[in-house]
């Protein structure tokens, strides 16, 4: 029996590593070994930044990656949580009656919807914001070269 509950906190928390992936598909799931490689490539370019500083090109061009990566979690570990008892069973424990308590929606489960809401927006706008930021940043100085 997958529960909703369980699933929509490994979306939140390890998502990024692909953990909700791996609990609700097994270890054979593609995605869920996917997962891991923006978060690593977000994790560099945030390494990147601390070292080299915001100017490092490839830092700002990998960073937005970790944020939408977690995100992206946040927002499925919302879906989990709001997926009806009866539509989550159907897909997750066919075997189980439509009203299966592993299925149900709890306070726990909606505080995992109410703190992947609040964390997932505000990284995926921060993302934004630096992503456009450091754009535009770097266009402006680029038209500075050319137009000495």
């Amino acid at each position: 029996m997958k529960n909703k509950t369980l699933a929509a906190w490994l979306a939140f928390l390890g998502g990024p590593l692909g953990l909700h992936r791996f609990y609700l598909h097994g270890l054979g799931d593609m995605l869920g070994w996917l997962l891991p490689i923006p978060t690593a490539l977000g994790l560099y370019g945030v390494e990147r930044a601390r070292l080299y500083g915001l100017d490092d090109g490839l830092s700002w061009a990998l960073i937005p990656l970790l944020g939408f990566t977690i995100a992206g979690c946040a927002l499925t570990a919302i879906v989990y949580g709001l997926t009806t008892a009866e539509k989550w069973n159907a897909r997750f424990n066919a075997a189980a009656p439509a009203d299966a308590p592993s299925g149900q929606t709890g306070w726990i489960t909606i505080g995992a919807v109410v703190v992947s809401l609040l964390i997932g927006s505000t990284v995926l706008m921060a993302s934004i914001a630096f992503s456009f930021q450091r754009y535009f940043e770097h266009q402006v100085e680029e038209g500075r070269k050319i137009s000495q």
